[in-house]
């Protein structure tokens, strides 16, 4: 990896949330070349990133907290129009003048916004954000489509400084995610049965190696599976926050 990654757990204010607010949910720190990248973890897919002052959102969703107590947001990032991704409401609440939405097409459909596709890369407020494929490959729903097709979803790499930091949305472990190079931090889901169970969790980050990983948008899954999974592998270390 391309530099050490702080460990350390904070839950205290952060600097642009109230002290109520910081209290409610965890927080981690990570030392980049840039300047400090700090990630709160709401919930669910939802996740918020603090940088040089400015606020990104992942995927807001209004049903586990009230939005009209978050930061606003400079950035939001939208993994796939699912209602639990693409919060119309949410949104309007975080928006403030020159907020920039980064979306699918098919969430553009629904909102406004700056359309990403698979292997898009933007520069926004000095981070580049990369759009990389997002999709199932086993999971399927009755009629034998899957949950999340091909070509429809984005997970996101942020790079901050040199540090990379990989958003996967809702995908299975697929070969565009196995071939990812000096990823720092990985966030990867595991909310059965749309996304992946833990050992195709566990054979994508043995196989892309990043430097911290995150399980998040479990549900219910056992977190402590893939901590059991990844136990004897060097080199990655497992953070399990809460994001039920």
């Amino acid at each position: 990896m391309s530099l050490k990654l702080s460990s350390t757990l904070i839950i205290s204010a952060l600097f642009f949330l109230s002290p109520a607010f910081a209290a409610e949910f965890e927080k981690d720190i990570i030392k980049t070349s840039a300047g400090d990248v700090e990630m709160t973890f709401i919930g669910h897919a939802s996740l918020i990133i603090g940088f040089n002052g400015k606020v990104i959102h992942v995927d807001p969703w209004g049903k586990i907290t009230d939005y009209s107590a978050m930061p606003q947001a400079d950035t939001i990032l939208l993994t796939h129009h699912h209602q639990d991704h693409l919060d119309s409401d949410a949104i309007k609440k975080l928006t403030k003048s020159g907020t920039i939405v980064i979306l699918t097409d098919e969430c553009s459909k629904k909102i406004s916004g700056e359309v990403m596709k698979n292997g898009d890369i933007k520069n926004i407020q000095n981070i580049s954000i990369e759009a990389v494929p997002a999709y199932n490959l086993v999971h399927k729903r009755e009629n034998g489509q899957p949950f999340h097709p091909k070509g429809e979803g984005n997970g996101y790499i942020l790079t901050f400084g040199t540090t990379r930091v990989y958003i996967a949305g809702d995908t299975e472990n697929t070969a565009e995610m196995k071939a990812l190079k000096n990823i720092d931090v990985a966030f990867l889901p595991m909310n059965l049965p749309y996304t992946m169970t833990t050992a195709m969790v566990a054979d994508a980050a043995k196989t892309f190696r990043p430097g911290i990983l995150y399980p998040y948008h479990y549900g219910e899954t056992d977190t402590q599976e893939i901590a059991k999974l990844m136990k004897d592998e060097k080199g990655i270390e497992i953070r399990i926050r809460n994001m039920k």
